[in-house]
């Protein structure tokens, strides 16, 4: 569990980005395109290792992610590569946002990652129901495997679906950080 010296809330975080501070966003992407806050370094966690030499050690680095499991991840990561004075964003950028604080974003009209999930498990779930009915009652296995799915993800903050989906090619985004090409809008 984070302690206090650990996590960061938005406020504080609000006022320290003037002051200089190393913003790692770890979220995928697409998720990234949908929303951020305006000069977050996009670093996804599973490239966190890879790409610590663009941390800047010099400053406070904040890790942040959609809810903060994420970040919490991506402190572990850090600390066993000797980068200590790392914070969380609690709550993630669903806290910043909760707190009424600006976010960019990038993306035209693509639909949200989290929506095109939930539509993927409703038609598989949908579709497995009738076949189950009108085909051969072991396509109820169909409901089961994504009702499995939905049981993990919930249960533990990782949902490989999502992360399939954000590798699509209608998810993949040019660049690795919208802000630093200067498309951000808030």
């Amino acid at each position: 569990m984070n302690t206090n010296q650990e996590i960061i809330q938005p406020a504080e975080l609000k006022s320290l980005l003037p002051s200089g501070c190393c913003l790692i966003d770890v979220r995928e992407p697409v998720e990234h395109a949908e929303e951020h806050i305006v000069g977050a370094k996009l670093i996804p966690l599973g490239q966190l290792e890879q790409r610590s030499d663009e941390i800047d050690r010099k400053a406070p680095v904040v890790v942040m992610c959609r809810s903060g499991k994420r970040g919490a991840e991506a402190m572990k990561k850090l600390h066993a590569l000797g980068i200590t004075n790392v914070r969380n964003l609690e709550g993630g950028i669903l806290a910043w946002k909760g707190d009424g604080l600006p976010v960019g974003k990038s993306r035209g009209n693509s639909m949200p990652l989290m929506q095109q999930v939930q539509l993927t498990i409703g038609f598989g779930v949908l579709t497995g129901a009738i076949l189950a009915l009108t085909v051969h009652p072991n396509w109820v296995f169909l409901c089961a495997f994504f009702g499995a799915g939905l049981t993990m993800a919930g249960s533990t903050g990782w949902c490989g679906l999502a992360i399939l989906m954000s590798k699509m090619p209608w998810n993949r985004v040019a660049g690795q950080s919208c802000c630093a090409s200067g498309n951000c809008s808030l």
